[in-house]
């Protein structure tokens, strides 16, 4: 029976409200895997992840990761997949019999798919809120869509947008808003980031990576200056089933 155990997990930081272990419950029961289980394993840094892949989870054969590591677990792995490689970010690891890690980017394939039903024509160029992880995946994403972007940043070099920037003229010309940043998530639900939201229009697209709560103040805000709404849940279970498939392939 121990052999038929396989253990997941998510790593990150302060993560206790995530989505992945309920979804991955629901998915077992449905299934019918009694051996198969998935688990939290809040890190304090990320320097913690090569004990956690050696001591007491030799059944463990993969992970998804999250705020604040996608970007700083990279070193620790053995290998890439070129999209990852490109993107600069990883949310998913598999980890083979032997123990080697490989790192993969399953964000950009969730909202590459979740995005493409809301496109226009009028949806040529967008705004990613926010420089982290999430935000390269996204931009790939863009990328992959033909969608030209750019990001805003509260701190901006020279190619990037300030939040003070932002006004009619830019989002006449950029008709997707991305946020990709935290700021908004619960229990923090009474803040969004710092933009005119008079701004959107009906012609907008206002998304969110976001899922809890249902509707940030940010979707909010946008949706009352009529612009059509999107939270991250979508993404987030396409990127989980990326994410299965490559774990049992």
């Amino acid at each position: 029976m121990k052999k038929n155990k396989k253990l997941y997990g998510l790593i990150g930081k302060n993560i206790s409200y995530s989505f992945s272990p309920t979804y991955f419950k629901n998915k077992f029961n449905n299934l019918q895997l009694k051996n198969h289980k998935y688990k939290i394993f809040d890190l304090e840094t990320i320097e913690e992840l090569p004990n956690l892949l050696t001591e007491k989870n030799e059944n463990l054969k993969g992970l998804n990761v999250t705020i604040p590591y996608k970007e700083t677990v990279i070193p620790f792995l053995n290998k890439l997949s070129k999209n990852a490689t490109t993107i600069g970010a990883v949310n998913t690891i598999k980890i083979s019999k032997s123990g080697k890690t490989k790192g993969y980017n399953t964000d950009y394939y969730g909202f590459k798919k979740s995005l493409e039903p809301l496109l226009k024509k009028q949806h040529k160029k967008a705004l990613i809120l926010g420089t982290g992880g999430a935000s390269k995946a996204v931009a790939f994403a863009l990328k992959k869509l033909k969608i030209e972007y750019d990001f805003v940043s509260r701190e901006p070099n020279e190619y990037q947008f300030s939040y003070a920037e932002l006004n009619h003229e830019i989002f006449d010309e950029y008709t997707i808003i991305i946020n990709t940043t935290p700021i908004g998530t619960t229990p923090n639900v009474d803040q969004a980031p710092e933009l005119d939201y008079t701004l959107f229009t009906k012609q907008h697209i206002a998304y969110d990576l976001i899922y809890n709560p249902e509707e940030t103040l940010f979707l909010k805000l946008a949706r009352k200056n009529g612009a059509q709404t999107k939270n991250g849940l979508e993404m987030l279970e396409l990127q989980a089933e990326k994410a299965w498939k490559i774990w049992n392939e």
